[in-house]
Order: C-alpha cells, then structure tokens, then sequence
C-alpha cells in the first residue's frame, strides 16, 4: 500500500487529510522549501540541501546516481522530472522489440509489474483479503472448530483472520455509506439553495441570511449549516463538498476493490501469479491511471534544480528509474521481488519503496531479492509506515529482517519528522520503532512534484523515505570512492539525535525522541 497519511475524522466527522493539520508548535506554515533549509541559518530541521551545495559541495565534481522508484507510477512528462529520468540508451523507444534483450520490450523509462496488454492495474485488493481467502477454502466448512491437530494451527489464524478481515470490511462499508449519503444530501442541499437565491457560488453568508418556511429548504439550510458547524473551522461550501468527495471516492477503492473477494487484479496482468519464477510480464507504462503518489516522490529526490521552474530536488545529478509495482491497494511480493531485480539488474544504486503492508505470504521470494541486491551493493530506503505503530511491536513488510532472522546492511527504515525541533518534531501519523527505524527525515508539508505539471504538499513517510533516499544519492555522487554501507553510515552518524527532546509521541502521550528511533553514535 501507498503510504499516505490516513483518512481521518476532523472535528464531529467531518474529514480532511492529515497533511492539512500542523504538526509542530508554530501556527504559521514553513515555506514550501523547508526540507531543503538549513536548521542553524533558517531554523527549520530540513536538510541543508541549499547549504551543502553552496559550501561543502561548490565547484566538486559529480557522477551520474541511479535512483528506482518502486511506486505506483511516475509522470515521465512531467516538466520538472522529464530531463532527469533515466533512460535506456540500449533499447529503441517505440518499436515493440526488446532491444538489449533483457526481457522488457520497451522499458525506456523503467518498467510496470502491474500492467498488461490491455491496460494497467489501479485499485487491488489488500493481503488481508488475498491471506482470508487462501485460508478461507481451507476451513470454511468446518463445523465446532473440528479440524486435524496438524492443521490447528492454520486454523486459529483464519479464525483470527476472518475476525479482522470481516470487521474492517463492515467497518468501511459503513464509512462509505455514510460518507456517500452526506455528500449525495449536502451536494443536493448547495443545488437546490443555489437555484432558489439564483448565485454561481453559494456562501456561509448566504445561508445565514436566507430564510424560508418551505419544509424543503429549511431542511436544505439546516443541513448545509449543521454540518458548517460540525467541521469547527472556516471551511467553505465548496471545500466542504470537496472534502466529502474525498471521503466517498477514498471509502469506495477500499469497499469495491481493497475487501472485495471477488476482485483479481491478475486478469489485468495476464500472469500466472503463483509461478514466482516468472519475471517478464507486464508492460512498458511507467505512469500508470494513477501517478500521484510515485511522482511526488520522483520529485522529491530529483525535481529538476536547473531549468528555474516549479521546485528543487535534493540531488542534482540523478536520474530515477520508475518501476510501478504499487496499486492503490497492497503490493504483492511478487511484483515487489521483480520490481527489485529489474532496478538492480538496470543499473540502479538505490532503490526508493514507499510503500507496505502487514502480511507478506511470499515473503521467502522477496528476501531473495533483497539479497540479491544487497550482494550488488545497491541501497534500500524504505518508509516506516503511517498508523502511529512501534514497528518493533507490529509487522510491517518488506522489511530489513529476513525469515531467518539475519539482517539486510543495505536497508534504511526512515520515519516522518517535522520543521520544528520542539515536541511535534515527529509527524502525528509516523510509524517509529527504537529498534527497527534508522532515522526521521522530513515528511510533513512537503510540496512535490504531482502529474500533468502541477505540484502539492503531501505528508507521510512516504515523502520522508525519498527525502532519505536523496541525501544517499547526493553523498554517492560527489563521494563516488564511498561504498553503499559507507553512505548508510554517514546518514545514520550524521543525523540529528535531539538527546533529550521530549515530543509528542505518535498514537498518543509523550515520549524521549531517543527512544523513537535506533541510537546513534
């Protein structure tokens, strides 16, 4: 799954997404470059991106870094991203033959393990209803929990399973219901009110002068101004039709795709899922219907810092790679394992992957491929998740821990932080973990690119990783004699440690920061 921050109630159940809501003491927002400041000359706890290059990096040479973004798709066009994709100089763009023979026809760009001849995957379901169907043709008809001793065990996790997969499914319908009627109700109200007073745009003004004794409009005026009232903000008609929009169309991937058990996303693909031997499928559609999330990341690591429009990205001298592998959904261990190979395989030096899940059934294929890329020497940066968890408690995959419990070196775990250095230093949604999470870089407000040249601000770890996974490609491309354990070292050494900081602790209560995070040195 994507890591965005979650969808979440405001005020009575009004919702907005967590990236509009301050996560540090000051009521004023930074500016849209925060993340690239400096923290002793701007005092904001971003990078020193602009502070290196003018200093430490002014007048050095550099090579060129290849960066992979496994995501859910990247706007190759974009204008701020086009000059600095990677491109594969053996394959000839366009004429359905696979060039340089690596069994991608056409990857001029990178790759997309979620397409096929047809089309590309959007919406996909989640591993929790992939794993309670698996188990569900197993112990669906059992009667009084009569199983053999040999399969007790499988089936006190599909109990626990089915348990889980049933209340969330409920859980959502009903969100979506709900969300679905108050955005049908208010979106009739704003239409009948604006026909009556005979305006383009109906205002909080409007409603508070109108008056009627018609049963309808009352209703309509009432409606409209109880919910004004609910959102305990300035929030205006329009965004207030917007936001519930947002609602319905976020509840409705999760109730017709993300629970539903009849929905197979394979059909799309054309593959035969369970032969994990198979590598080459998919097609050559790098963006994808949905390149939000992956382009926000593109331009975070690379937008590019030379042609004085849009923004800057940390690294000047990078190209990404795009391999989609990523649905709006969870990722299957399949797509992510050949998503691996294909960057590594391609010449890539650091692999970006903002996205995860709790469950990982094949998980035995992808630490093949994490292997595989730690023996080249290639970097993982990953996200550490948005659901406010101590990853050293909850699971979260893929991860740096194989099934055998060995470690992989070259894997980076990053959490969210925030511009200021006072207790909402950590971002409210970030996952973190003493043991597990390496460092925070920033991840909250961060404005990126977004497709078709347009740019926003996003939070959530998954803006902080490509933050990580910048800084790891400047060092490699000014510092070319460093090894890939080298680089993680001086990110993990060099990092802030705030010794002791007292923040807000994610998920509630407060907390050392030191205990957020791996010690440094």
């Amino acid at each position: 799954m994507r890591y965005r921050t979650p969808f979440c109630t405001a005020a009575f159940f009004i919702c907005a997404f967590a990236s509009s809501f301050a996560q540090t003491s000051s009521a004023t927002a930074p500016p849209q470059d925060w993340f690239l400041r400096d923290p002793e000359a701007d005092h904001l706890q971003g990078l020193s991106t602009e502070k290196t290059y003018s200093t430490l990096l002014k007048d050095l040479p550099s090579r060129t870094v290849i960066v992979a973004v496994i995501d859910g798709g990247v706007d190759n066009n974009h204008e701020d991203l086009k000059s600095v994709m990677w491109v594969n100089e053996k394959e000839i763009a366009g004429n359905g033959i696979d060039d340089d023979k690596n069994g991608y026809i056409d990857d001029v760009n990178g790759w997309n393990f979620i397409g096929g001849k047809n089309g590309s995957v959007d919406a996909d379901t989640y591993e929790l209803t992939r794993e309670y169907m698996r188990l569900d043709k197993l112990f669906a008809s059992v009667v009084n929990d009569k199983v053999p001793k040999k399969q007790k065990a499988d089936y006190e996790k599909y109990k626990k399973i089915k348990d889980k997969f049933e209340r969330l499914r409920d859980k959502n319908k009903k969100e979506y219901d709900l969300y679905n009627s108050m955005y049908k109700n208010l979106h009739l109200s704003v239409d009948t009110l604006k026909s009556v007073l005979k305006v383009d745009k109906l205002t909080k003004a409007d409603i508070d002068s109108f008056k009627t004794s018609n049963p309808t409009l009352a209703f309509a005026k009432g409606f409209i101004s109880t919910l004004l009232k609910r959102t305990e903000s300035n929030t205006g008609i329009e965004e207030l039709l917007g936001e519930l929009k947002e609602g319905v169309d976020y509840f409705k991937v999760i109730v017709e795709y993300g629970y539903n058990t009849d929905f197979d996303s394979r059909q799309i693909v054309g593959d035969t899922y369970s032969n994990l031997s198979d590598r080459n499928y998919g097609n050559n559609d790098v963006k994808g219907p949905e390149a939000e999330h992956g382009t926000h990341v593109a331009g975070i690591i690379v937008a590019d810092r030379k042609n004085d429009i849009g923004i800057k990205g940390i690294a000047d001298n990078v190209r990404i790679m795009a391999v989609r592998a990523v649905p709006n959904g969870d990722e299957r261990d399949k797509d992510v394992a050949n998503a691996i190979r294909y960057a590594v395989d391609n010449g890539a030096q650091i692999i970006n992957m903002s996205f995860g899940k709790s469950f990982s059934p094949e998980k035995e294929y992808v630490d093949q491929a994490v292997k595989y890329a730690e023996k080249k020497g290639v970097i993982l940066v990953h996200a550490a998740g948005n659901e406010s968890e101590d990853n050293d408690k909850e699971k979260n995959f893929p991860s740096r821990y194989y099934k055998d419990g060995k470690e992989a070196k070259n894997w980076l775990e990053v959490a969210a932080s925030s511009w200021g250095t006072e207790e909402g230093f950590v971002a409210s949604f970030s996952n973190y973990g003493k043991k597990s999470v390496d460092l925070f870089a920033p991840g909250v407000d961060i404005y990126s690119t977004t497709p078709n040249n347009t740019y926003k601000n996003e939070s959530g770890t998954s803006m902080a990783s490509p933050a990580a996974a910048g800084v790891a490609a400047l060092v490699m491309s000014y510092f070319p004699e460093l090894t890939s354990l080298q680089i993680l070292d001086i990110l993990k050494k060099s990092a802030r440690h705030f010794d002791g900081l007292k923040v807000q602790k994610p998920g509630g209560g407060k907390a050392n920061f030191s205990d957020l995070v791996i010690p440094g040195d």
